[in-house]
């Protein structure tokens, strides 16, 4: 599923965003500042989906979730990410999960927890967090976990079809969009742990 993802990202950078990326920095604005303002956009969208908006909510948090790609392609471009920006930018995409998961269980939970949805948001949510800290602490190791079934965009794109499923009156679908994203959250972040285990460097022999 990842690579799938990931070569249709591609070839969206190559026809959209690398047009437009250029242009925000010939206009001065800088990589960080999209950062931000797309974290803020998925906070105003996730408010509109704890508040049952689901279509609008699944609309503009997938918008805003694309300036994830846009950003870092304005920072190639101009040469490559600050170490302050690649912080700023894991520590906004924490933010925008945390609401995303966080506005749809207390949907669900509004709702009534339709098919247990609210449990497999919370598995979801912290998951999701697992397995980006999984990655990141295994780099600062020396370690490689750069693998999954399920990565960042992957986890939107299943809720944001979950979230247009429950916006059409099928009251299954967001919670069978999350279970399906519990399990392969849960999956990913122990094949993580498998693969930064077989990268571990063998210690000399005595």
């Amino acid at each position: 599923m990842a690579k799938i993802v990931q070569s249709t990202a591609r070839a969206v950078v190559a026809y959209v965003v690398d047009p437009v990326a250029r242009f925000l920095l010939r206009i001065g604005v800088s990589p960080d500042a999209v950062t931000i303002a797309g974290t803020v956009g998925v906070l105003f969208g996730s408010y509109l989906g704890a508040q049952g908006h689901l279509f609008w909510a699944t609309v503009i948090v997938t918008a805003c979730a694309l300036t994830d790609v846009l950003d870092g392609t304005m920072a190639r471009i101009r040469g490559g990410s600050s170490k302050f920006g690649a912080l700023l930018d894991s520590s906004m995409d924490r933010i925008a999960d945390g609401a995303v998961f966080g506005a749809v269980a207390y949907y669900l939970a509004t709702e009534g927890n339709p098919y247990g949805g609210v449990v497999a948001a919370l598995i979801s949510l912290v998951f999701g967090q697992v397995v980006s800290y999984v990655k990141a602490r295994a780099q600062s190791l020396g370690l490689n976990a750069d693998v999954g079934i399920a990565e960042r965009l992957e986890r939107l794109l299943i809720v944001g079809a979950g979230g247009l499923l429950g916006a059409a009156g099928l009251a299954w679908g967001l919670p069978a969009a999350l279970w399906v994203l519990a399990v392969l959250s849960v999956i990913t972040a122990f094949q993580r742990l498998l693969h930064a285990r077989r990268t571990e460097p063998k210690a000399p022999a005595e």
